[in-house]
């Protein structure tokens, strides 16, 4: 008897997991249906993707871009539905049509919208890391009480997800690492591309060096990320909420060469670990077939070409925005939140050329002191910290902007 297909809404289909979560349903058209993608800016990518794929629905954030997608729609003879604005993005995720969400839109703009499809039950391919920084208790109450299946798409918490026992991961919530046995969740991390730089040259690394990462292909805020060791910071909070892990029991280790993608230790001393060639195919094969395996058109890895696996603590003195998520996390309340936008702005103002890459550690810092204890006990409460943030980041990082350019 065949199998019935899952019917899958993308958020952030042109983006790099979105292209590559389309990759790996082509490759399997027999069990995938597209119903629904959305996208920002890049116009033409869409009308390509609604070209392939036929999906019903092609969403967009701003009524101009709209106008100009369904102009090359029309052209190209494609049948899609253009739909519009913040409240189309919860539509598309929430629908009845569909199983199935991948949650990759990059930044605040995806909460929403990610939040509504775990409330709504559907299984959750999170590739966001927002979701869960910013309202990590609301998404997981919203994933418990729905029954919605949660998935993590991050290579590392992928890893780790694969690494766990069973029952514990697909339920964290209904016992805890001690209870399966788990003495720690070990968080990989390449290093990044200054993994070797002094704290004297790291003032004056460049955009353009900052965004080219050793092993993955990634955009370029989360290339920054990366490099500042910012990614794993959030990547800590995130599994905080994902796996119900207690934070000091979340250790980050740098491994350069981005083979094992995350390790679970156990309290009988066995060290469990996921390994695989960097590409982000893989965890998306894994959640979109969960709990069987597809083919993703992954290279397979060759251990004899690697020969060596190497690992190193993470330096806290040269990347300190590391030490300021831990800080974030143990905070509570709005600080992940408060972090988050920091660094969004921060970034920004670095990939303008506008603040220099030790800056922005330093307004994070700043904001955090600011912003940390605003209110935070439901979503329009953390939306307004994001948004507080934000603006007084801005201010703050323009007048730095002018001690740059001195």
């Amino acid at each position: 008897m065949p199998q019935a297909k899952r019917v899958i809404s993308i958020l952030g289909a042109t983006g790099s997991i979105g292209q590559s979560t389309l990759d790996v349903i082509a490759r399997h058209p027999d069990r995938y249906e597209v119903f629904a993608v959305s996208g920002a800016t890049q116009i033409t990518k869409l009308v390509e993707i609604a070209e392939q794929f036929a999906p019903r629905y092609v969403v967009v954030l701003q009524e101009a871009n709209a106008l100009e997608l369904r102009e090359q729609l029309k052209a190209r003879k494609v049948q899609a539905e253009v739909l519009v604005g913040a409240d189309a993005l919860i539509e598309i995720a929430t629908a009845a049509e569909i199983d199935t969400v991948m949650a990759a839109i990059v930044g605040a703009a995806g909460m929403p919208a990610t939040l509504a499809a775990a409330k709504a039950g559907k299984r959750v391919l999170l590739a966001n890391k927002e979701t869960l920084v910013l309202a990590g208790k609301l998404f997981m109450d919203a994933v418990i009480q729905s029954g919605a299946e949660l998935l993590p798409i991050d290579s590392e918490h992928n890893a780790i997800y694969q690494s766990l026992p069973v029952d514990f991961r697909q339920h964290p919530y209904q016992s805890s690492l001690a209870q399966a046995g788990i003495e720690k969740l070990l968080l990989t991390a390449s290093g990044g591309p200054f993994r070797t730089r002094s704290l004297a040259e790291l003032a004056d690394i460049t955009p353009a060096e900052a965004i080219k990462h050793p092993n993955w292909s990634m955009g370029r805020k989360i290339s920054v990320d990366s490099a500042s060791l910012m990614n794993k910071g959030l990547e800590v909070i995130e599994a905080h909420w994902l796996f119900n892990a207690p934070v000091d029991q979340i250790e980050v280790v740098v491994h350069p060469q981005s083979v094992i993608h995350s390790m679970v230790q156990y309290r009988d001393g066995s060290v469990i670990a996921q390994l695989g060639s960097p590409d982000m195919r893989t965890p998306i094969a894994y959640g979109l077939a969960y709990p069987e395996r597809i083919a993703a058109g992954v290279k397979p890895l060759d251990l004899f070409a690697i020969a060596r696996l190497d690992f190193e603590a993470p330096d806290l003195q040269r990347f300190p925005c590391l030490g300021l998520a831990y800080s974030a996390i143990r905070h509570g309340g709005a600080a992940p939140a408060v972090l988050n936008a920091a660094n969004e702005v921060a970034v920004e103002y670095f990939l303008a050329g506008k603040i220099r890459f030790t800056q922005i550690p330093e307004l994070i810092e700043a904001s955090l002191s600011a912003h940390a204890d605003l209110a935070s006990s439901s979503l329009e409460e953390l939306l307004y910290a994001d948004q507080c943030t934000r603006l007084s980041a801005q201010r703050l990082a323009k007048d730095w902007s002018f001690k740059v350019s001195c």
